[in-house]
């Protein structure tokens, strides 16, 4: 505030946050400031000065408190449009990214409908297969056992074996995570040598032989159970794409450091060796099967930290090669 001379009235000085003032006499003599620093130039109009700018207006040479030059002035700093420029571009990008969120969920949800919809498919499936396969097996036991084999009996037995591995697979889906599989020694040479043998009706319906290379004494803690799903989808894969009057072989080496499991089959092939670990993706529909086996071999693999070399030629046939290291 400022007070006239020989007068008891108080003139306020209009004051803002945002910008300073000052007023100067004729002579540049400071009669009333809030600046923060000392204007080089008092000549009309817009100046800069450091990081401020301001504007010098002239008043008359009667104004009050014979001010000749009002001055008002900003601070303007780059920090200020940096920072400014940042807040808009977080902004930004914070929509865009919530954007992006609302379009993936919206676009994604029809698959993951799918999913949920095959998923709870093969857990009502399971209940319905669990008491014909067991009817089914005991009674083809029942019957060889009082009447010899028979071809048409064989058949049988060979597609209650396939429908066993692939029940078996979704049990192990359904269990997934909710089920401990102990770790135990294992005698692989005999454990692949019992797949294999239980495989052989399988096989012997497309006349393909099952020929192995398989050594004895190779002991190896693992799940019984992971085995197992890495064993029968391998070799039920390949008797399923082998071509009739071929073979599969099956090969088991150890060494000092690892050891090797090969299954190599004379069949169609595979055209998208990366799709066939994909759930539910079948390269072949009229094989049949939901296309769940290779994905849970990838699953344990990759739990297990075991190698897989896959090689394969369209209507050559394909190889598997499990790698365990010791």
């Amino acid at each position: 505030m400022q007070y006239y001379k020989n007068s008891d009235k108080v003139y306020h000085f209009p004051r803002y946050q945002e910008y300073s003032a000052a007023l100067y006499d004729t002579n540049f003599n400071t009669i009333f400031s809030t600046l923060d620093f000392q204007p080089h130039t008092f000549t009309k109009g817009f100046h800069r000065q450091d990081d401020y700018h301001y504007y010098i207006y002239l008043f008359h040479d009667d104004y009050y408190f014979g001010a000749n030059y009002l001055l008002v002035a900003k601070k303007h700093t780059a920090n200020e449009i940096y920072f400014f420029a940042f807040s808009v571009m977080s902004v930004i990008v914070v929509v865009l990214f919530i954007f992006s969120l609302l379009l993936l969920r919206n676009f994604s949800a029809p698959f993951e409908a799918m999913n949920r919809y095959l998923d709870n498919f093969i857990k009502d499936s399971m209940h319905e297969i669990n008491t014909p396969l067991s009817i089914i097996n005991l009674n083809t036991d029942l019957f060889v056992s009082k009447n010899g084999e028979n071809k048409y009996l064989s058949r049988i037995k060979a597609a209650s074996k396939t429908l066993a591995t692939i029940y078996s697979d979704m049990d192990y889906l359904i269990k997934q995570g909710r089920v401990e599989h102990p770790i135990k020694e294992i005698d692989l040479g005999e454990f692949i040598q019992n797949r294999v043998d239980y495989f052989q009706e399988v096989a012997n319906l497309k006349n393909i032989h099952l020929q192995t290379n398989i050594e004895a004494m190779v002991l190896y803690h693992f799940s019984k159970t992971k085995l197992q799903r890495i064993v029968d989808n391998t070799i039920s894969n390949a008797i399923k794409y082998s071509y009739d009057n071929s073979s599969v072989e099956i090969t088991l080496k150890a060494s000092t450091k690892t050891i090797d499991f090969m299954v190599k089959d004379y069949g169609v092939g595979i055209e998208s060796i990366e799709s066939i670990f994909s759930r539910y993706y079948r390269e072949n529909e009229a094989k049949g099967g939901f296309g769940i086996g290779l994905n849970i071999v990838k699953q344990i693999i990759d739990e297990e930290s075991i190698e897989l070399h896959v090689d394969s030629q369209p209507n050559e046939g394909a190889t598997f090669i499990y790698t365990f290291y010791r």
